[in-house]
């Protein structure tokens, strides 16, 4: 069944069980005109199509029915929109508020694809993950410059940040904080007033380039498990080493031990004042 506007004669499909038996009060979503629509003014639509034929016939003049009625009925699908069910208020509605309006059954029919064809994904902006070319020699060439730099002062470095004496300890390379080195060192066994004497000697190297005082040395005999046997210190001659410079030592110890296996030569440190040996 339809329902008919009374000022601009647009027509509404419509079930008549949503106008009750008293009628609604609806409101043209074409004219925006209000108006009671009761059952009995509901009509079919064999109905409607008599007068939109006759008033076709009357216009064309000498143009066939069939044709006009066509072009008639291409312009009212195109005009007036028709839906299954419109939106009816049970009451009239205050000016404040909105009225319920008849939608356009082409409206419903063609609004999903016209949000599909309007409905665009964001652009996304682009990351880039990996540097330029140019910029991947440089970024080498500055880590290999900060690799040679932490090898060549590494003594620098562990001085300044202790903790990294580890460090490079696992990788193997020796961190040498006093700036002295021992070359040539040299174990050998004599006989005094026929008592056997065993005799260390060698060479101390600088490897700064500036003046650098030397300490005392210590020597240790140990077993074959790496246990001290017995341990005695020596004072240099040569209490400074300068730049280009090298120091002769040369120690004596009278009736080793027997069960001594190796010989430690290094710098007195404070953990032997700790330790208690002077």
């Amino acid at each position: 069944m339809h329902i008919v506007c009374p000022h601009c004669t647009t027509s509404y499909a419509i079930k008549l069980a949503t106008l009750g038996d008293a009628g609604r009060n609806v409101r043209c979503s074409r004219c925006k005109e209000v108006w009671l629509a009761r059952p009995e003014d509901a009509v079919e639509e064999a109905a409607l199509a008599a007068p939109v034929m006759a008033a076709a016939s009357q216009s064309a003049g000498s143009d066939s029915v069939a044709d006009e009625w066509e072009r008639m009925a291409q312009q009212e699908a195109e005009e007036t929109p028709v839906v299954d069910s419109p939106s009816i208020s049970a009451e009239m509605p205050s000016q404040d508020e909105d009225w319920p309006s008849v939608a356009s059954e082409d409206a419903q029919a063609h609004a999903p694809a016209a949000a599909k064809r309007r409905f665009r994904m964001p652009r996304l902006p682009r990351i880039r993950f990996l540097p330029q070319v140019g910029a991947l020699p440089a970024t080498c060439a500055a880590m290999a410059a900060l690799i040679i730099a932490l090898v060549v002062w590494r003594n620098d470095v562990v001085r300044l940040l202790p903790q990294t004496a580890l460090f490079y300890k696992t990788v193997g390379l020796d961190v040498n904080l006093r700036g002295l080195a021992f070359r040539d060192i040299k174990v050998t066994h004599e006989t005094v007033d026929g008592k056997p004497v065993l005799v260390i000697e060698g060479m101390i190297v600088g490897q700064t380039r500036k003046a650098v005082e030397l300490p005392r040395l210590r020597f240790s005999v140990r077993d074959d498990h790496g246990a001290e046997i017995y341990a005695w210190n020596a004072v240099l001659e040569q209490t400074v080493l300068k730049p280009g410079e090298q120091a002769m030592f040369k120690s004596r110890l009278a009736s080793p031990p027997p069960e001594g296996r190796n010989i430690d030569v290094r710098f007195f440190n404070k953990r032997d004042i700790a330790g208690g040996h002077a």
